[in-house]
């Protein structure tokens, strides 16, 4: 753990690199993009209507979009934000809605790139992510194979084992359920999904997303509501304190940005890395790598923006006292007692287990499909992955608060370096698809990826496709 906290200190703490390097991204992104998170906002919202559309057998790009979503919503909106403010104040709520705008164009741009460079399993699925535009892009697959070393510490290992932590601690403060029973239980249910492929891996975050979505967010806009006339005054302590201007004073200035940066990257994900996995399954109607970047800075949007902001507001309204230590999912479950009574706790922990699971689930789908790098693409591969990983949940519902955040911000913090050295140097491909969408939009048609001429560094973005096309017309 000594060699885990030294590198955490480089990329988070004293060295901040991660910090400048996530801002000075999204700020990168948003002036390529001529900020399109606000241009296009609307667009990005009118293409939700379309996204349940796709081909027979395929995955739809709601589904993508849920898939993704499930792998940001977990304990990042619920413990993340209570562990952001019990650290740094109110103020790192701020810095967390900052993160986020900016994050939108960066989750554009990597989500882009997935779609672009995808291609097809043994199964006939489509896998895409970092590792496959930096390997098909970049011309690095000495890169491509260190970031998929980075993303098995995260999600296939110490990402999945936080969840895991932190439901048994919900349901150990509520219902005073053993840890160890709760590992079993959510490694045996995972296994029964997780099993069934990216399919029913994409099926289950359609059907599960939008209930708890619907759920939590419906509760704290009532919680909002009863407590209307405070929300000014908690708005205002959140802007104080995010520049130094509360009661803690400027020493908390510096306190808000980093833990706010660091748990609104580790919530909504942006530039990590991840999110590219699950963009580049879906069949994206209409059929451009474009419209499947549009609905992921989506989930950007929601997951911190919106889902976030409820935490927040459900914290902060409570008048709980936080502060000093690293507090997690319990600091959620007390404020939402205060509202809510005695049952508000056992509440968050259904609402967590919903969260929590549902990262789980899509964690192992994001790993897995970069099992081909290291020659384990194939049935005694995937068994090997899945019983650590599933090993991993177990340990995690097990493991002490601080040892499992400790590995995720590590994992989450290498993969953020490699990744946005990629779209960075990938930004011309990203540039070239975005003005081919909206060439074609522009001439009243529907925008297809794989008649157009687009220079992906050297290559045209459509060879790519229609290499792909080749290799499905010959196994039909």
């Amino acid at each position: 753990m000594e060699l885990v906290q030294f590198i955490n200190q480089i990329l988070w703490g004293k060295g901040q690199i991660l910090i400048f390097l996530l801002i000075g991204a999204g700020i990168w992104f948003s002036i390529s993009f001529r900020f399109i998170q606000l241009t296009h906002f609307l667009h990005m919202l009118h293409l939700l209507k379309t996204s349940l559309k796709s081909d027979a057998g395929q995955i739809s790009s709601f589904q993508a979009l849920c898939t993704g979503l499930s792998a940001r919503v977990g304990t990042g909106n619920l413990a993340g934000v209570a562990v952001a403010v019990s650290l740094g104040g109110p103020g790192a709520v701020f810095w967390m809605w900052v993160i986020a705008l900016l994050g939108m164009a960066t989750g554009f741009a990597e989500s882009v790139l997935g779609q672009i460079y995808k291609v097809r399993d043994s199964n006939g699925e489509f896998r895409g992510g970092p590792a496959y535009y930096i390997r098909l892009g970049l011309k690095k697959p000495w890169l491509a194979i260190a970031f998929s070393i980075c993303l098995f510490m995260g999600y296939g290992s110490s990402f999945s084992a936080m969840q895991a932590n932190t439901i048994s601690d919900a349901l150990q403060h509520a219902f005073n359920v053993p840890p160890m029973l709760t590992g079993f239980i959510i490694a045996s249910v995972a296994g029964v999904i997780i099993l069934g492929g990216m399919k029913r891996i994409a099926q289950f975050a359609e059907l599960i997303v939008p209930i708890m979505g619907v759920l939590f967010v419906g509760t704290a806009l009532v919680i909002a509501l009863l407590n209307i006339t405070m929300l000014v005054e908690m708005i205002s302590t959140i802007v104080l304190n995010a520049f130094g201007f509360g009661e803690a004073g400027a020493g908390a200035f510096g306190a808000a940005i980093k833990n706010g940066v660091q748990r609104g990257l580790y919530s909504n994900e942006a530039g990590a890395g991840s999110v590219p996995h699950a963009a580049a399954v879906a069949t994206p109607n209409p059929n451009h790598p474009v419209t499947q970047g549009y609905l992921q800075m989506f989930g950007v949007f929601f997951d911190t923006i919106v889902l976030c902001s409820c935490t927040a507001v459900i914290i902060l309204l409570s008048g709980v006292t936080y502060g000093g230590e690293m507090e997690g999912i319990r600091l959620t479950q007390d404020a939402m007692s205060v509202h809510l009574g005695d049952w508000g706790t056992s509440f968050v922990a259904l609402i967590l287990f919903l969260f929590a699971f549902s990262s789980v689930v899509a964690n192992y789908a994001y790993a897995e499909s970069n099992l081909h790098f290291f020659k384990l693409d194939n049935k005694i591969g995937r068994h090997i992955y899945t019983a650590i990983y599933l090993a991993m949940v177990v340990w995690g519902a097990n493991a002490t608060l601080k040892e499992v955040w400790s590995l995720a911000d590590m994992a989450l913090g290498l993969m953020t370096l490699v990744n946005v050295y990629a779209i960075f140097l990938l930004t011309p491909t990203i540039k070239a698809a975005l003005n081919d969408y909206w060439t074609q939009h522009g001439q009243a048609k529907t925008p297809d990826f794989t008649n157009t001429d687009v220079d992906v560094q050297g290559i045209l973005a459509r060879d790519v496709w229609a290499e792909q096309k080749k290799v499905e017309e010959s196994k039909s």
